[in-house]
Order: C-alpha cells, then structure tokens, then sequence
C-alpha cells in the first residue's frame, strides 16, 4: 500500500510545481472561458426574459442574479484563501502562499460588488441603502480584512516571509466567515434566511432558482478564470524579480 501512496503523493507534487502549474494551467484557459461566456449568455437570458418579475418588489429582484453570486463568491474565495494558508503552514507547499495572493484582490472586488448590489436592492426595497445589520457589517468587516491581507503583501519584499506570516492573519480573519453566513439566526437582521441550500431543499420556484444557479456558476467559474491567470501572472513576476536581484548581485543583465 505504501508503494502505491508515495507515487501518488510525487506526481500531485510536481503537478502543483510553480513550473509545472504555468505547463498545464494554459490548457485550461481557453475551455474556462468558453465556459463563462456561455453561462453568463444564458444566465442572463434566463435571468431577463425567463424570470417573472416580484410582486413586491418588480423589476429590482433581478439585482438578486448579480448580488447573490458576489455575496458567495466573497466567502468561497476566502475560504481558498483559508487552504491555501493551511498549504503554507502545514505543508509549506511553493504553490499555496501564491494562490493566497492572487486570490485576496478577487475576493475583495467580488465582496466590494457583493456591498454596492445590496445597497442598490436595499434602496428600493428596504428603504435605505445601508444598515448596520449582522450580515451587512460583517460584510463589510470582510471587505475590510481582504484590504489588509492585500496591503500587508504590498508592506514584505521577501514573499515567502510575508506568505507565513499573511497566512496566520488569513486564519484569524477566517474566524468571520460563519459570523456572515449564520448571522441571519444569530440576530435580527433585514436578510431572509437561507432560501437555497436548506434541508428540506430550495425554497423558490424553478422560474428564479434557474437563472439563480446559472449565474453562480457563471461567477465562480470567472473566479478560477481570473484565479489561473492571476496565479500565472505572479509565478512570472516572482520569476524576473528573481533573475533581476541576481543579475544585481552577479552584475550582469537578467
């Protein structure tokens, strides 16, 4: 059993390499973006033209297929960002602290949009852009931990000592993650509770949870899109920061 595990553990390594993630990686861009661009066109179909309007709120609930996605994104994203500081701590994989970086801009633009479509949908059907309820304060304390771990990558010149030391500040702020998601049965809050992924099953009709689902998966499959590349784009740039600072100590031109 030993024999078969050890080969097995070799090949996931090299296949998580920096070198050999930037080989197979680009195969997977142009498929991925197919994807996202057909989800989205028919997400969208589904969302304008197959999904009745509210008899409350008309028209507007249709901000629910943008605001929905970016809510869950903001939280899937730190929760890559929570493995991947595992993958540095742990197993202090070369790969981990890399996929952290790249991962905190995306987060913090999908929490950012996640904030700016509930106050458009607040406006009209709460009556106020913004109140300081559970889930839209832990919202933003989310929003704000993503702007930390971003700048406190910008404060190290050494990566791999920042990539240590950002992911134990990750973990903490991961401490916010259920506050968000249970923060609806914890207080009294403007937010309904959760209408998708319940034990007795969804509680909407076909008619909205169809483009619901579908806009999901558009916006997560962008997030691994935009992951890949931002991924690819700071292997390179680790790679010609490198070969300059050698270049620098060597003389010679990278």
């Amino acid at each position: 059993m030993s024999l078969d595990v050890a080969p097995k553990a070799n090949w996931f390594s090299r296949l998580a390499h920096p070198g050999q993630f930037l080989t197979w990686s680009r195969y997977l861009l142009a498929p991925l973006t197919v994807a996202v661009l057909v989800f989205f066109a028919v997400g969208l179909w589904f969302a304008l033209y197959n999904s009745p309007a509210d008899y409350q709120m008309g028209d507007t609930v249709r901000l629910m297929y943008v605001h929905v996605p970016n809510a869950w994104l903001s939280q899937m994203v730190y929760g890559v960002m929570a493995i991947a500081a595992l993958g540095t701590l742990v197993w202090r994989h070369p790969l981990a602290d890399v996929a952290a970086k790249a991962a905190a801009p995306l987060g913090a633009t999908f929490t950012a949009l996640a904030l700016y479509s509930g106050a458009l949908w607040g406006r009209p059907t709460w009556g106020t852009f913004w109140e300081w309820d559970g889930r839209m304060t832990s919202t933003l304390v989310l929003l704000l931990i993503y702007l930390g771990v971003i700048a406190l990558w910008r404060a190290f010149d050494d990566q791999l000592k920042a990539g240590r030391i950002i992911a134990i500040v990750t973990l903490v702020g991961a401490l916010n993650i259920p506050i968000i998601k249970f923060s609806v049965d914890w207080w009294q809050t403007l937010h309904q509770p959760a209408s998708v992924l319940t034990a007795s099953g969804p509680k909407m009709p076909g008619s909205i949870l169809t483009p619901l689902v579908l806009m999901m998966a558009a916006f997560t499959l962008l997030f691994f899109l935009l992951h890949i590349v931002s991924m690819r784009t700071e292997i390179l740039r680790r790679r010609a920061t490198s070969l300059q600072r050698q270049a620098a100590m060597t003389g010679g031109t990278p």
